[in-house]
């Protein structure tokens, strides 16, 4: 008779929990598609007013959702304009996206779920687009839902000595005539969920908490996590003619970094005016060592098929570029 009980409340309580799991579904469901329609309006309104309208009702909703009992878990299917980023060890969700003015500015939108180990739930919190604000973002580091306001497009985790060190990779539209690429880590208040957006974990001549490349409107700037091969120029001691002369000798090695293209003016004398910075030929990256991210530079991360021995060095070479006109003339090429 005991067993037949256990039995019999086993059966009730999964049954239960099948039924809640249906309804969560159900209910998650429902969210996604008036977000959807919510998304649609702000980015493909008419005007300001519908498309801000719209994003804040969008922006309210996903907070409601995000709160649902284990919505974490839930498999967001937005379009492309919505990135949603879930780290490796579940740790947090990110979702970003940007709405467009009518003078063609970017105002970028962010939300995030993260792990609170002290309540054991996840937390919500809306982050702010302080971007016009912060003087100096380079050397910033951000608390408090305050956040430089970027349409995140990879997130990197990496484990290390019982620890885990997160990094995200994306764009922000910057103004009507420069864009940017940011690198930028992500970690957590002590014992919270609170985000905390930049940090000193770069290995750099500047004491930078993230990366930034400002680039112009109509360039495109690659920015991407890989396993890539890359040069490396090593310098040995060889006798020549009866003398010892020092000798350069390429070989290539393979590593996991983020690879991402210098840029430079594409007219001498702009340095500074981002609306003219175009990618140089050149390639740089980071690569994870012992909690920092170090700098290697013209590393010619594209090189798979490119063997040691056909390595020449790479001339720095703007590419073509469209050169802004004076007003009342025609575009130049340069």
């Amino acid at each position: 008779m005991y067993t037949k009980k256990v039995i019999m409340a086993l059966l009730l309580t999964l049954f239960c929990a099948a039924s809640l799991f249906a309804q969560n579904k159900d209910e998650m469901r429902r969210y996604e598609q008036e977000l959807t329609q919510l998304f649609d309006k702000a980015f493909n309104a008419s005007t300001d007013n519908e498309r801000y309208n719209a994003n804040e009702q969008a922006l309210l909703m996903l907070e409601e959702a995000l709160l649902v009992e284990k919505s974490f878990n839930w498999k967001w299917t937005f379009t492309n304009d919505v990135s949603v980023l879930t780290a490796e060890d579940g740790r947090f969700k990110i979702f970003s996206w940007a709405v467009i003015r009518d003078n063609g500015e970017y105002e970028c939108f962010g939300i995030i779920q993260a792990y609170n180990p002290r309540s054991e739930e996840y937390d919500v919190h809306v982050l702010r687009d302080k971007s016009e604000e912060i003087f100096n973002p380079e050397l910033s580091v951000l608390v408090d839902g305050d956040w430089y306001g970027v349409v995140y497009q990879e997130l990197v985790t990496i484990k290390y000595d019982g620890k885990t060190s997160y990094m995200l990779i994306g764009w922000t539209g910057g103004s009507t005539i420069i864009q940017r690429k940011v690198i930028e880590p992500i970690s957590f208040k002590s014992n919270s969920s609170m985000p905390i957006f930049g940090a000193a974990v770069f290995k750099h001549d500047r004491n930078i908490r993230r990366i930034l490349i400002q680039y112009a409107k109509k360039a495109m700037v690659n920015v991407r996590y890989d396993e890539q091969y890359f040069v490396v120029e090593e310098k040995k001691k060889e006798k020549k003619n009866g003398k010892m002369v020092t000798v350069t000798i390429p070989h290539e090695e393979k590593e996991k970094m983020i690879v991402f293209d210098e840029v430079s003016p594409v007219i001498e004398g702009m340095e500074g005016l981002y609306q003219y910075y175009v990618p140089s030929g050149l390639e740089n990256a980071i690569y994870f060592n012992s909690g920092k991210w170090i700098l290697r530079e013209n590393i010619r991360g594209r090189l798979h098929e490119v063997r040691a021995k056909d390595f020449k060095p790479l001339q720095k070479k703007p590419a073509a570029y469209t050169v802004p006109p004076a007003e009342g003339q025609p575009a130049e090429k340069k």
